[in-house]
């Protein structure tokens, strides 16, 4: 089968064209701005990559046109499409269809899924997930969104009958309002946590909690449902209606429980020690993490003392506080943290770490969610365990300096990449921690810094 990707360099879709490559399809793929390191993860594959979408790319002629959901019927200021390519695929009358759905009738069919949701730590649990079912000699299929350090590729088929993936509550297409979730009918369902987001999609929280249902609604009743304990939002979708085992983790009532710090605790299951996690992650989100993993895992016949210690080994995700470099004492770091809580979590977690030294907070509210400027009123809250934050402000509609004028002298903006540069070199000092957050590029800012540092 030939298929044709529109927007293959997006984390998902990308995951999408390796899975199908690896099945033995031919795989092309257009986005606008071909860019790093999908592209260059997609170009290993031998995958062929097309700038932009012209609707000259309908001479392909593939099999089917696989369709990612940056893909609207928009048009630009000067009444143009701004797809061509999906102009021209339905004016021919061309087979297409979403990228979570060939993903369900092409991969996911037959198999046992595994799939995590929630607000925040989807990317980071999935990965534990599929480390887990590796070293229990599984050899599970999974698709993240990210890098997984211990695999070092976002995608693989796998030999197993499990494949661990990060279900997305986000739209699934232009054409398919539904969340991707709902395509992929897991036996096991972790549901992290569940908060308000996605503004652009989402008019309030119920909204999200409906396809959160949705979801569940999908499992079998000898699946097996994750849910944190710690969410009012979460029981509520249960209380909608849940036809599955549930599992809970978190709470001080629960199936799953964690007892010490979180980089080096016990593992509970229903009140007994199960296992020991050690590990170099930092922060009580990932502790979090692990307990839905372990619960997660077992439902796949992994007993939790040894899910518990494969974890110890778990490498973390490319992007989720990966140390980028240290230049004259001053560490730093990237981060994918771009919710108020994710920020919030994430800073938690390093200030537990570092003790009393100085966090330095670099930030850019890039997602949908906080252009539209819906949570800026939280981000001093986010920012407390920083010593200085620092806003790239350019593109808002909004006034950041307005948004965090509470922290007082500890906020800095700056209209521009450089500005920020520039605002943080002048602050740093040795011994420092400097965490970029953005689910972005942030414009290079990790190098631009180190450079500017060390100059």
């Amino acid at each position: 089968m030939h298929i044709h990707i529109l927007g293959i360099c997006g984390t998902f879709m990308g995951g999408v064209a390796a899975l199908a490559r690896e099945a033995g399809h031919r795989v092309t793929g257009c986005d606008a701005g071909v860019y790093p390191p999908m592209s260059d993860q997609l170009r290993a594959l031998g995958i062929d990559l097309v700038e932009g979408y012209g609707a000259d790319q309908l001479q392909f002629a593939p099999d089917v046109f696989v369709v990612g959901n940056v893909v609207s019927r928009a048009r630009g200021a000067d009444g143009q499409p701004r797809y061509p390519l999906m102009e021209a695929i339905l004016d021919a009358g061309a087979n297409y269809t979403s990228g979570p759905q060939w993903l369900a009738e092409n991969v996911l069919r037959g198999r046992h899924v595994l799939a995590v949701a929630g607000t925040h730590g989807k990317t980071t649990t999935t990965s534990m997930l599929a480390w887990v079912l590796e070293r229990a000699g599984l050899e599970p299929g999974f698709l993240v969104g990210g890098v997984p350090a211990n695999f070092g590729v976002s995608a693989r088929l796998g030999r197993g009958r499990h494949f661990v993936i990060e279900a997305d509550e986000y739209d699934t297409a232009f054409f398919d309002k539904r969340s991707k979730f709902v395509h992929y009918r897991p036996r096991t369902a972790v549901l992290n946590n569940l908060e308000f987001d996605h503004a652009d999609i989402f008019d309030d929280l119920a909204a999200i909690e409906r396809q959160f249902h949705h979801l569940v609604r999908t499992v079998p009743a000898s699946g097996r449902i994750v849910a944190n304990g710690l969410e009012e939002s979460l029981q509520r979708v249960l209380h909608m209606g849940c036809w599955s085992e549930v599992r809970s983790f978190g709470a001080a009532v629960s199936d799953f429980q964690a007892r010490g710090e979180p980089h080096d605790f016990e593992v509970l299951a229903q009140g007994r020690a199960a296992g020991h996690v050690a590990w170099d992650l930092t922060g009580v989100h990932n502790q979090l993490n692990a307990l839905a993993c372990i619960a997660a895992a077992e439902h796949a016949g992994v007993a939790p003392a040894e899910a518990a210690r494969d974890l110890c080994e778990f490498a973390n995700v490319k992007r989720r506080m990966e140390l980028r470099g240290t230049v004259r004492g001053i560490a730093v770091y990237d981060d994918f943290a771009h919710h108020p809580t994710a920020i919030r979590t994430t800073l938690d977690g390093l200030r537990r770490k570092v003790g009393d030294a100085r966090i330095l907070a670099v930030f850019e509210p890039r997602s949908n969610t906080m252009k539209l400027g819906a949570m800026k009123s939280q981000l001093p809250w986010s920012l407390e365990a920083a010593d200085l934050a620092f806003c790239h402000a350019g593109g808002l509609d909004w006034d950041a300096a307005d948004a965090l004028a509470p922290m007082g002298e500890r906020a800095r903006v700056a209209g521009d990449v450089d500005g920020v540069v520039a605002q943080v070199v002048a602050a740093a000092r040795p011994g420092d921690h400097i965490v970029c957050m953005s689910n972005g590029g942030f414009g290079g800012i990790h190098g631009r810094l180190l450079a500017a540092l060390d100059a």
